[in-house]
């Protein structure tokens, strides 16, 4: 099943094409590449001409951005009754991946709609998107993990701006697959799980992750953290080359495996294009469920 993220104010795709999408992040436009966009530009528009920033691409790796207007070090943005910290980085992102926010509305139904104290664990939580989304619905508790300090301090800040202080959030700078280990001895568990795999990484102390090779074991690991009423569990990846079919396969042998009666929905999650009637893709996503 296929989700779009429809319900900003703040921020819109405007146009993509040719390798790149420029969008609005409030009042601010961004133009970045972007490898989905395969198609041709909008014929006939000047929305390209109004970006503040241009990121570009080098031949030897990285990039960097060529601002035609000044703008601040960093601004807002509102989702709903959220409120985040946005900065162009180093490597080209924004400190938000808007097209989340269609699970995060998921979440915040799963959360709103449980009889019961929930418990969430955000896996590579970055700025913490998720993790305030389930805090603002009501969860009890969110644990946040990230093996990255800086980006753990962002989701603080996000945690302040969206007036979350008083909630219970744990943050922690840890390797995602020692934390899992730890915890399983401790024999916590968690009504809801997120996970968010980057196709490569480090963790805090040199680590070395790899989708391919190390997916399946912390999706079966982290399956056991799982309350025996668990709400959900959700996996994204922007891996190139990583299948929906993969993640659908991975989902199935290690969570149908303890909830039988469960049941795997998987998707291609994007965002929709202001200037055409056609949705960007922006990764893939599974969704588990009783």
């Amino acid at each position: 099943m296929d989700i779009i993220a429809k319900n900003w104010k703040d921020y819109e795709c405007i146009d993509a094409g040719e390798g790149e999408k420029i969008d609005r992040w409030k009042d601010i436009f961004l133009r970045r590449p972007d490898p989905t966009a395969i198609w041709p530009k909008t014929e006939g528009i000047d929305d390209w001409d109004k970006a503040h920033g241009h990121y570009h691409r080098s031949s030897k790796g990285g990039g960097s951005w060529d601002f035609k207007r000044k703008i601040p070090e960093d601004w807002t943005i509102d989702y709903q009754d959220l409120t985040f910290k946005v900065s162009p980085t180093g490597f080209k992102h924004t400190g938000i991946f808007p097209e989340q926010s269609a699970n995060w509305d998921y979440m915040r139904d799963k959360i709103k709609n449980s009889k019961s104290e929930v418990k969430i664990l955000n896996l590579f939580g970055y700025t913490g998107g998720a993790t305030m989304a389930c805090s603002a619905a009501g969860a009890s508790e969110v644990v946040h993990v990230d093996a990255s300090k800086g980006m753990v301090n962002w989701a603080k800040e996000n945690m302040f701006l969206s007036h979350l202080e008083d909630n219970k959030i744990r943050f922690i700078v840890d390797d995602v697959n020692k934390f899992v280990d730890r915890e399983i001895r401790r024999g916590n568990h968690y009504h809801g799980i997120i996970m968010d795999p980057p196709s490569y990484g480090r963790g805090p102390n040199s680590e070395i992750w790899q989708i391919e090779e190390l997916l399946y074991t912390l999706v079966e690991k982290t399956a056991s953290l799982l309350d025996d009423e668990p709400l959900f569990m959700i996996i994204n990846s922007y891996t190139t080359g990583f299948s929906l079919l993969a993640l659908e396969n991975i989902m199935k042998l290690t969570l149908l495996k303890r909830f039988p009666d469960g049941k795997v929905v998987t998707g291609s999650i994007g965002l929709p294009i202001t200037n055409r009637d056609i949705v960007l893709p922006c990764g893939i996503y599974g969704r588990f469920e009783r």
